[in-house]
């Protein structure tokens, strides 16, 4: 062999090891986990649920198109929640709808964030709907709160507001400030 052809295959071979070097490292790190990111640890799609109180009744019930559970945080996110929300007699009067939503097990507390819209059940109501773009409920005791603007649509009437405190047991919702409201008498 001359020095050129075994010039040529030395170039080769130490192109090769290179080659396999880099391989072997690659294969490496796509083995390595990063213990800093949370997996959940079971998911859903299209889910249903319902939640009972300690005497039977239902309490709240929601859907989702997916869900997401993680027990380490005691969470569970929620994407495109419905949630129908059972005050203390026992009918449902609220559906709550919003592009996600974040269950916190620890504290019994639904943040629904994006889009959130409130609808009465009941037609005779005289609040209908309520669009805001973030609101927190207590599940247990059917407090919400939420310090973003809000828009209650009722038989008549059109309100604007900033900040919102509801208590859906006594059906009594109150706007904390900014309020402006319209009437239009029947």
């Amino acid at each position: 062999m001359n020095r050129t052809t075994l010039a040529i295959c030395a170039f080769f071979g130490l192109a090769l090891v290179l080659y396999w070097q880099v391989q072997v490292k690659r294969n490496a790190m796509a083995l390595v986990v990063d213990t800093r990111i949370e997996r959940p640890d079971f998911v859903a799609d299209d889910l249903r649920t319902t939640e009972f109180n300690k005497l039977g009744l239902v309490e709240s019930k929601m859907s989702a198109k997916h869900m997401e559970h993680y027990a380490k945080t005691h969470t569970t996110l929620f994407t495109e929640p419905v949630l129908m929300l059972y005050p203390q007699n026992g009918k449902a009067k609220w559906q709550i709808t919003a592009q996600n939503a974040m269950l916190e097990q620890l504290t019994n507390q639904v943040s629904l964030h994006n889009d959130v819209i409130i609808d009465a059940i009941d037609i005779e109501e005289p609040l209908q709907s309520l669009e805001t773009q973030q609101v927190t409920f207590n599940l247990e005791t059917m407090i919400g709160h939420s310090e973003e603007p809000v828009i209650i649509k009722g038989n008549g009437f059109l309100i604007k507001g900033l900040g919102l405190f509801a208590d859906l047991n006594v059906e009594e919702i109150t706007l904390l400030s900014q309020v402006e409201g319209t009437y239009e008498p029947h």
